[in-house]
């Protein structure tokens, strides 16, 4: 079973997430955490496929925090692949550095808050 690791300010957005995999033909398993501080330790236990972070404007979950955390994931989890989300109607500048990582190759994917659950578990399973 392949697992994913989901690192969101959104809580409820985070169990959406969660709860469309847990009732979807996928093989996967999400591991939501409590704060961007467990998420490099759960990234080492659990050695997730891929780790989604949601993106806004403030700190820790700004783009530059979440560089950082995906620095620190990619030495433990080479293989691990980095998806970030942002919600562009609030935070327009932030979806435009988010798409600016993603053409320069610090990030695997990026997406938009607006998108429905089951795109964005088939772009996950994908990956």
């Amino acid at each position: 079973m392949r697992k994913i690791v989901v690192d969101m300010q959104n809580f409820l957005f985070a169990d959406s997430i969660a709860t469309a995999f847990r009732n979807s033909d996928y093989e996967i398993d999400v591991i939501r955490t409590e704060s961007p501080k467990d998420t490099v330790e759960l990234c080492q236990v659990y050695k997730p496929f891929v780790l989604i972070m949601e993106v806004t404007g403030y700190i820790p979950w700004n783009l530059c925090e979440r560089l950082k955390l995906r620095d620190e994931v990619k030495k433990m989890c080479p293989h691990c692949k980095i998806a970030l989300i942002v919600d562009s109607n609030t935070e327009r500048q932030a979806a435009i550095e988010i798409r600016d990582a993603k053409k320069n190759g610090f990030i695997d994917q990026f997406f938009y808050g607006s998108m429905t659950a089951e795109y964005l578990m088939d772009q996950i399973y994908a990956m």
